[in-house]
């Protein structure tokens, strides 16, 4: 398998992208897949509940929010937009640098009545662990 750059997106790069990359992180066997997460715009760090909520998975989000840039979108493969905040069509004007978007429409949490930090983060291994099936088998084609 060739190597493949996988960029998690999310609004601020609080939660979503970050417990995205994260677990994807943890689960990962294959040392050719590379992951990063950014925000669409960067946000101020995330509150301690979400950090101890992530860290109950064996997560560790904590750190300083990054936004994208041109430097991050010239190193990825694949973005994977993990917010439904976050509209695709930001990716598709360039083609110079998007070569692959998928889009997860999950809600945030801070957003959304009745959602928590624990059931976003559900939401998101759901999605990661198909992500990593679907490249494990190698059904991966970039096009």
């Amino acid at each position: 398998m060739k190597k493949i750059n996988i960029l998690f997106v999310c609004r601020y790069n609080r939660f979503r992208s970050r417990v995205a990359k994260a677990y994807f992180d943890k689960i990962n066997k294959n040392k050719n897949i590379k992951t990063k997460s950014a925000g669409l715009i960067e946000g101020s760090p995330i509150a301690g509940r979400g950090i101890i909520t992530a860290k109950s998975f064996g997560l560790n989000i904590v750190g300083k929010a990054q936004g994208l840039s041109s430097k991050l979108l010239a190193w990825q493969d694949v973005i994977v937009i993990v917010a439904d905040d976050v509209p695709q069509q930001v990716f598709n004007k360039n083609k110079k640098f998007i070569k692959k978007v998928i889009v997860w429409k999950i809600k945030d949490v801070y957003r959304k009545k009745g959602r928590n930090d624990k059931s976003v983060i559900v939401e998101i291994i759901k999605k990661v662990d198909e992500l990593n099936k679907m490249l494990e088998k190698e059904k991966w084609q970039m096009n």
